[in-house]
């Protein structure tokens, strides 16, 4: 006889829970269409755990856990700071309201989820999988390494500082300072509208993109851009190596460090010899 296969999962349905710790530890649960009101860490160290249309409403529901899956299930606002320290996370088909989310997480994905308050949500997660999340609030996703995103909505400021090695396509964002001293961004088909874009960071690479940005694209260890739109986009590549093929024209180019500029036109292009030297970088007007 077979005595290692796993027991089917105990389930509760349609429960009310309340009070701190109210299933502290549990293994093996499937909880369904119930309600985890007042009370703190109510699922804290839990292993093994399905939650399908059920809500949480108060803080810290899911603190130190792993193999967590839910399902249609919505974090109220005071569920505030509700997955920390945890691996292999899956939430599909949420609405977060509570901010300061997925803090330190290893092994997360959400698809189909509206984070409509999403502050400092993300920060120092790894192995990340977002899809077709909509998401608002400022500095989304600081130090966060290892992700895999695809339409993405965000807005919000100061998104994805720090981050490494980040997949990003078909998203919006609309976020002054994204991707300040990250190291290893891709982005694919993607609309970005905020200023001072991508300062500080390291192998920064755009391909089809349309760029909106206020001295954007500076101070940048090799900087890619691919076939990708700059509109009013002014004072772009200080001190930055570029190898850039800009579809269409850029406003002003100012003082990139070195590389290829490839354009249509560029309305302004200022050379200060005596910040940088100007024979180390090829400009091409086609």
């Amino acid at each position: 006889m077979n005595t290692d296969a796993t027991p089917a999962p105990r389930t509760l349905s349609r429960e009310k829970f309340t009070g701190e710790r109210a299933l502290f530890g549990s293994r093996n649960l499937e909880i369904v269409d119930s309600i985890f009101e007042d009370g703190e860490s109510p699922l804290k160290e839990s292993a093994d755990i399905a939650l399908r249309g059920s809500a949480f409403k108060w803080k810290y529901p899911l603190w130190y856990c792993r193999n967590i899956t839910t399902d249609h299930c919505h974090w109220f606002e005071m569920a505030r700071a509700g997955v920390w320290y945890s691996e292999n996370i899956c939430v599909e088909n949420a609405l977060i309201e509570a901010p300061k989310n997925f803090r330190r997480c290893n092994g997360l994905a959400l698809r189909h989820v509206h984070l409509p308050n999403a502050a400092e949500t993300l920060w120092h997660c790894r192995d990340v999988e977002l899809e077709d999340v909509q998401a608002k609030g400022d500095y989304f996703a600081m130090n966060a390494e290892d992700l895999r995103i695809s339409r993405l909505s965000l807005l919000g400021n100061y998104s994805f500082d720090g981050v490494r090695n980040m997949e990003i396509a078909d998203s919006r964002l609309l976020s002054k300072d994204a991707f300040w001293n990250s190291d290893g961004v891709t982005a694919r088909n993607c609309y970005i509208s905020g200023e001072y874009l991508g300062w500080n960071a390291r192998n920064l690479t755009l391909i089809d993109c349309t760029i909106e940005s206020l001295q954007g694209l500076c101070y940048i260890d090799n900087l890619v851009l691919r076939n990708c739109k700059l509109l009013n986009t002014t004072l772009a590549f200080e001190y930055s190596s570029v190898d850039a093929d800009i579809c269409g024209g850029v406003d002003s180019v100012l003082n990139p460090t070195s590389g290829i500029i490839r354009a249509d036109s560029i309305g302004e292009l200022i050379l200060q010899k005596d910040k940088i030297d100007p024979t180390k970088t090829q400009i091409i007007i086609r």
